[in-house]
């Protein structure tokens, strides 16, 4: 059996992260699966889903790691050709990547307990986000 849902995620711009575990486990709920996994993902070249410890400190440390490696000064070809200043939202995204998948068991994520499943805005301008949501199995 297959369920998907959509969640609509209004985002303040660059950084601004959410916990969508509420959410993902609502839908693996409404799904009535049991046994499986579910995948997250986000639609769109400059955000990124994955798994953290959703507290303050890291909320805030995940996006300026992110910004030391990939920094939004340089100026990248994507700059050159585009002058969109997110050159560097596209890079950091696509570093974490778009997408996750989750096992279920018992109708329930297996995740650890101090293991949250996020979304991170890399774009330089509030964005609304869709994160498609879909549980397969039993």
């Amino acid at each position: 059996m297959t369920y998907q849902q959509r969640l609509s995620i209004p985002t303040s711009g660059h950084g601004d992260m959410h916990d969508l575990t509420e959410p993902v486990a609502e839908a693996v709920h409404a799904s009535g699966i049991r046994t499986g996994t579910v995948n997250v993902f986000q639609i769109g070249s400059t955000a990124a889903v994955g798994t953290i410890e959703f507290e303050p400190g890291l909320a805030h440390d995940m996006p300026a790691i992110l910004n030391k490696l990939i920094p939004p000064s340089r100026s990248y070809g994507h700059e050159q050709a585009w002058h969109d200043g997110n050159g560097h939202s596209h890079l950091q995204a696509t570093l974490l990547g778009p997408s996750l998948t989750v096992p279920i068991a018992e109708g329930k994520l297996l995740l650890g307990t101090w293991q949250q499943i996020f979304h991170l805005e890399c774009d330089v301008r509030p964005r609304q986000r869709t994160v498609v949501v879909t549980v397969v199995g039993d």
